[in-house]
């Protein structure tokens, strides 16, 4: 075999590896990782059989070791500590796995959403069947004047990973039938984890509504699902649900679309 291949000058170690020049550099100057062989030019070489050390030091830059951590384990390589390190960040790993995965069930909710909301027009009415739902609630009876509190609100009692995955506000089918809207029920947001403290929205078929626009439009909107069922003869019952759809999608509130549910007694 050539005697080239083991001898590895700075520039074609760091291609071999996809590295820039100056990341071996700098784990040299560090005393991470340095070049093992010196020629008779006295340049410094890396040899081909150090690839592998390099790779796992890179495996565990990549697993969030810091520097330190990773010196000391270079230093004195063994099994023991090996299996400590394993054990650990197999742990981690499923930890950002599962993230991972919540936020691309995130992505793919939030998608669904606008695909919906470009099939809706403004004040569409329909029926639709849904399926049973677990919520985490919060009996916070909001006014107008109170909504810049609101993030706060619910980021202190939920985590910003409820907070991504949508808050809606509840409010009384009594309260629509007297057009009280100054003040709702609460909010509710879906449940991403195990939790005791849940609220059950039943399955079955609800009266659903699609308001494009700003709030102010939601009294006209609920008359009009109101004269809906009744011509329907729809009785209702429970809670009317409301949900923003397009809020993370707009820059303009008139965009905005606000889909409304109500559940249907059988």
């Amino acid at each position: 075999m050539n005697q080239d291949f083991f001898h590895l000058t700075t520039a074609q170690f760091a291609k071999l590896h996809h590295v820039n020049k100056r990341t071996l550099h700098y784990y040299d100057e560090i005393g991470l990782f340095s070049p093992k062989n010196k020629g008779e030019n006295n340049y410094r070489y890396y040899d081909a059989l150090q690839s592998i050390d390099f790779e796992y030091i890179r495996m565990f830059k990549e697993l969030n070791m810091s520097i330190e951590e990773i010196k000391n384990y270079v230093k004195k390589p063994n099994a023991k500590d090996f299996m400590v390190i394993a054990d650990k960040k197999s742990s981690e790993i499923e930890a950002q796995i599962e993230t991972l995965k919540k936020t691309q069930k995130l992505l793919q909710d939030k998608k669904e959403q606008l695909l919906l909301c470009e099939q809706k027009e403004n004040m569409t009415i329909e029926i639709i069947e849904c399926e049973q739902e677990e919520f985490l609630t919060a009996s916070f009876a909001f006014r107008e004047e109170d909504l810049s509190q609101l993030f706060s609100y619910i980021n202190d009692k939920w985590g910003i990973e409820q907070c991504r995955a949508g808050v809606g506000s509840y409010i009384s089918l009594e309260k629509v039938q007297n057009k009280n809207f100054e003040e709702y029920d609460g909010l509710f947001t879906p449940v991403l984890s195990e939790n005791k403290n849940i609220f059950i929205k039943p399955q079955g078929k609800y009266l659903c509504g699609y308001l494009k626009g700003i709030w102010d439009n939601l009294p006209k909107m609920y008359e009009k699902m109101l004269e809906y069922a009744q011509k329907h003869n729809l009785e209702l019952t429970g809670f009317a649900y409301e949900k923003g759809l397009n809020d993370f999608a707009i820059c303009d509130e008139n965009e905005y679309i606000t889909q409304i549910l109500i559940k249907i007694q059988e």
